[in-house]
């Protein structure tokens, strides 16, 4: 094979990469970073009403400023024989256009209303309608939940789209459709100019939409019209066809390859959400778990079709043909706060430093500052090394992970997050042990709903920065499991999976699974469980249990 390269585009949370990757043999030759600055500034937030929102000009600004830099590191040498470009994003994260295609931020007349952005995975203002919805699909004879896990969550596409509409009548009035993030980005960068050609992937419309071959396509509008009368007629402005992420989009545009400096016949890929191409980047194998672990996680399994015919497992975030390897049933399931869970603990302990610290009258301003990032830095690095040391008690502090509600098993977002066995001895190091432990076992209650579903977890994966950085977090992990975890030697597997589907919608590669065995990057560390803590772990997480009963009951009186 001669020397061709591809672009992975990895949309987080908090930040837009760039990664350029010899598609001969998976080398990373140039990677850019961007951080979201209105994200960054929380503007268009309100955590307090669990809203999360962002521009889509963040998003654009991104995509050119880490392209061009990527570009700029690797050379023009690689600039020249740039085949495809194919990205990932969060989601379900969707957003309001014009018929156009147009995200109404982009307009004048909204570009400061956050009904008109693009409403992020982790946006839990629309509970209610998600309820609604579980209330209402049992009034029909076929089960359009049967492929979500039976359970409709707040962070999906119908529930925030009624939520805006119901919110905002200038939105309503003005809304012509709704399109995911990961959908919207190769439209972009193809010029698409009419959201009835823009090309939808089956891993968003599938987990997240209630899109299903069985069906049809999505739910018919008898469905969403007797929900809610703002929704009668809306599936006419979506989409019925659905395409797998090896597919191609199109040629990028034009004016956006004389904006990033590329040639016009570069392919644009099919795009798909981050945990899904994160586990084609982290060389994923049917019942092998892949998690993808950052601020929230995604579990991926991904099983033969002809093992999965009559098989639905409930309460997690779907089963979709397709959407992670095409040809494989792929399964998702994960916890809302995993990541976050520690950066929560992290910012509690910081408040002295954040609000005391710029008071002090024995240290100038610029100082105070610099104390904070130094000292904020540290937090969790030394708790994990003093949470380490510490002995595993069954009696010890226990905590449940519900910190941004509960997506899997059983998605139920309005649920909150409980600390119990507290004494005057409980300290720092300690309470942040029962978060880990807590985090660990959420991860076990997956893997459990997967076991006694009949889908057998076979081997753990592990994906993502906490993976990478924590191999305190990473043991509990395996001693709560009670089975070894692999962790991928790419430290951005998503935009590793997404330049490996850039290869295969290229013609490079005819299959994933081949782009996957040339371009993957192997394993670099494995955590074993230490036996002598697994009975104690088997204890506790059934206190775990316990204690999230409680919670639940508790929530429902």
């Amino acid at each position: 094979m001669n020397e061709s390269f591809v672009i992975g585009v990895d949309f987080g949370t908090d930040s837009v990469r760039s990664l350029i990757v010899n598609a001969r043999n998976g080398n990373e030759m140039a990677s850019s970073v961007f951080q979201y600055p209105r994200w960054r500034d929380g503007l268009y937030c309100n955590p307090s009403l669990n809203q999360f929102r962002q521009h889509p000009q963040d998003y654009i600004d991104g995509l050119e400023h880490t392209i061009k830099t990527s570009l700029a590191q690797a050379g023009e040498a690689v600039r020249k024989t740039i085949k495809a470009i194919s990205v990932d994003t969060t989601g379900s994260s969707p957003v309001a256009t014009d018929k156009r295609g147009t995200p109404l931020a982009l307009l004048p007349a909204f570009s400061e209303n956050p009904n008109a952005m693009f409403v992020l995975w982790k946006d839990h203002t629309s509970v209610k309608e998600a309820a609604q919805i579980n209330e209402h699909a049992p009034r029909f004879d076929t089960n359009y939940l049967q492929y979500v896990g039976g359970i409709y969550s707040s962070e999906w596409f119908w529930a925030k789209l009624l939520h805006v509409l119901r919110t905002d009548e200038v939105i309503r009035k003005t809304c012509y459709s709704w399109v995911e993030h990961c959908d919207w980005i190769p439209f972009l960068l193809t010029g698409g100019a009419d959201v009835h050609q823009l090309k939808r992937g089956v891993c968003s419309a599938g987990h997240k939409a209630l899109w299903a071959k069985e069906f049809g396509g999505l739910p018919p509008d008898e469905f969403f019209a007797s929900l809610d009368p703002l929704l009668k007629g809306f599936t006419t402005r979506l989409f019925t066809e659905t395409f797998t992420a090896d597919k191609s989009v199109g040629r990028l545009s034009a004016s956006w390859a004389s904006r990033l400096g590329l040639g016009n016949d570069v392919v644009v890929g099919v795009g798909a959400f981050d945990a899904h191409m994160g586990a084609v980047g982290g060389q994923i194998e049917p019942y092998h778990l892949s998690k993808v672990m950052g601020t929230s996680t995604c579990d991926m399994l991904v099983a033969p079709r002809s093992d999965m015919k009559d098989k639905l497992v409930k309460g997690i975030c779907g089963q979709v043909d397709g959407s992670v390897i095409p040809g494989m049933i792929g399964l998702e399931a994960g916890q809302s706060a995993f990541g976050d869970t520690y950066a929560w603990f992290q910012n509690l302990l910081a408040w002295p430093l954040q609000t005391v610290l710029g008071q002090s009258s024995l240290i100038d301003q610029g100082t105070a500052e610099k104390l904070k990032l130094e000292l904020t830095a540290k937090i969790i690095p030394l708790l994990s090394n003093q949470a380490s040391a510490l002995p595993i008690l069954e009696s010890d502090e226990l905590a449940v992970d519900w910190l941004n509600g509960r997506r899997t098993p059983d998605a139920n977002q309005e649920l909150k997050a409980a600390i119990s066995s507290l004494n005057l001895a409980s300290n720092a190091p300690s309470i942040f042990k029962a978060l880990v432990e807590s985090t660990c076992f959420g991860a076990k209650a997956i893997v459990d709903r997967f076991n006694q579903e009949g889908v057998a977890v076979k081997g753990l994966i592990g994906l993502g920065g906490v993976a990478k950085k924590s191999p305190y977090i990473m043991q509990v992990m395996a001693d709560v499991m009670n089975m070894p975890i692999r962790i991928h030697k790419s430290e951005q597997t998503c935009a590793a999976g997404a330049a490996m589907f850039a290869a295969v919608a290229a013609g490079i590669y005819p299959r994933v699974e081949e782009a996957m065995a040339a371009m993957g990057q192997g394993f670099d560390a494995a955590y074993k469980p230490n036996k002598e803590f697994t009975s104690i772990y088997n204890r506790r997480y059934q206190k775990y249990k316990a204690l999230g009963e409680f919670v639940v009951r508790n929530y429902h009186e």
